[in-house]
C-alpha cells in the first residue's frame, strides 16, 4: 500500500525486520541480556526512552539505566503486539501482577541495522 506520496506504507520486508528486531529485543530484555539491548539502541544523544519511572535522553542514559536496574523479575507476557512500518505497539503483563503494561518503540535502519530512536514504557492504574 502506497500514500498519496508514494511511500509504501507497511512493506512486507520492512515488517518482517522490525518484527525479527521487536522479538531480539523482547529476548534481550527478559534475559536482561545488556550487550544485546544496549546494541539495538540508536548510539546517538538524541535518543529517548520514557520509562515507567524515568526519562531517559540519550544512548549513555539508556546504557547506565540497563546496567543498574535490576535482573530479576523481566519475565513477562505479550499481548496486542502490532506492527506499523517501523513502530512496534504492545501491552505486556508480569506473573502475579493484574497491571497491563504498554510500549512503543520507533525504528530505523541504519547502516548497522535496526536501531530503536524513540521508546516509551507506561503501566494502566
Amino acid at each position: 500500500m502506497s500514500d498519496r506520496h508514494g511511500m509504501t506504507l507497511n512493506d512486507p520486508i520492512t515488517l518482517a525486520e522490525v518484527t525479527s528486531a521487536f522479538d531480539r529485543y523482547e529476548k534481550a530484555l527478559v534475559s536482561n541480556d545488556i550487550a544485546v539491548l544496549d546494541t539495538l539502541f540508536w548510539e546517538d544523544p538524541k535518543v529517548v526512552r520514557y520509562g515507567a519511572k524515568e526519562n531517559l535522553y540519550g544512548y549513555e542514559e539508556i546504557a547506565a539505566f540497563r546496567k543498574a536496574r535490576p535482573s530479576k523479575g523481566l519475565k513477562r507476557t505479550l499481548t496486542r503486539t502490532v506492527n506499523t512500518y517501523a513502530t512496534a505497539w504492545t501491552e505486556f503483563s508480569r506473573p502475579g501482577s493484574k497491571q497491563i503494561g504498554r510500549q512503543s518503540q520507533v525504528w530505523v535502519k541504519r547502516a548497522e541495522g535496526w536501531r530503536i530512536v524513540a521508546a516509551h514504557v507506561s503501566n494502566m492504574e
